[in-house]
């Protein structure tokens, strides 16, 4: 059995779409993977979540939505908007732990940021990753301020003795500029290892046969996939188009 929790540097960095991608590359090589979504926020009764867009990406059912809440706020305060008890991320361990006594793949996708809270009395996703002894795969924006905000994240992470599963770039542009060519090398010097991947811009509007595709192509192969980070560095090196 393997745990893998999937957080970012910020909300909205693409966390879905690479859980996607993990999941997905783990179920075409005929691993048991389930999903599970520790706190779905800004999003109503019946409607769509995070999780599954999950499935519908990685064309997997085994998918655990722990808490949902209608406010797009942090898991404490929505629950707290909402007038509910917040998600216990104890219970979601618990859970995650009996998963991953018959699946031999378990991702846990967070909300927003690694240090976002969950209930006012401040437990956090790097709570949860520690108490479950996983792994952390950070998301990351590759645009100018995500210097900072991964370093910082790196920074809790080891603060709290909690391991690195590695950096993905979240949603890179057909397109990318001076900064987000620059930072590629700045990643992996602050993540002290290659780049794990780098998903393309609107990998996730993809038909699940397509994404598939693309999962592998982005991820490394230490998460099922082909991408090959050296030649994306060299590829993208500012250095190479300087006058």
């Amino acid at each position: 059995m393997s745990i893998l929790v999937v957080s970012g540097t910020d909300t909205g960095v693409g966390k879905t779409v690479v859980t996607a991608a993990v999941a997905a590359l783990a179920a075409a090589r005929g691993s048991s993977v389930a999903v599970v979504k520790a706190a779905q926020t800004g999003i109503g009764p019946g409607e769509p979540g995070d999780a599954d867009d999950v499935g519908r990406l990685a064309g997997i059912t085994d998918l655990h939505e722990c808490a949902r809440f209608p406010a797009a706020l942090s898991p404490a305060a929505a629950a707290r908007l909402a007038g509910r008890t917040p998600v216990d991320l104890y219970e979601v361990a618990g859970t995650v732990r009996e998963l991953a006594e018959t699946r031999r793949l378990v991702v846990v996708e967070g909300a927003g940021g690694l240090l976002v809270r969950f209930d006012d009395e401040g437990t956090t996703l790097a709570d949860l990753a520690h108490t479950l002894g996983a792994q952390v795969l950070l998301v990351a924006r590759p645009d100018l301020g995500t210097l900072n905000h991964t370093a910082l994240t790196l920074e809790a992470m080891a603060h709290r003795g909690i391991d690195l599963a590695g950096v993905v770039i979240g949603s890179w542009p057909t397109e990318p500029d001076l900064a987000m060519r620059s930072n590629v090398r700045d990643l992996e010097t602050l993540a002290a290892r290659p780049l794990a991947g780098v998903m393309g811009a609107g990998a996730g509007t993809l038909h699940p046969a397509e994404f598939l595709g693309a999962a592998r192509s982005a991820l490394a192969p230490a998460l099922g996939g082909t991408f090959d980070p050296g030649a994306f560095r060299a590829a993208h090196d500012p250095r190479s188009s300087a006058s």
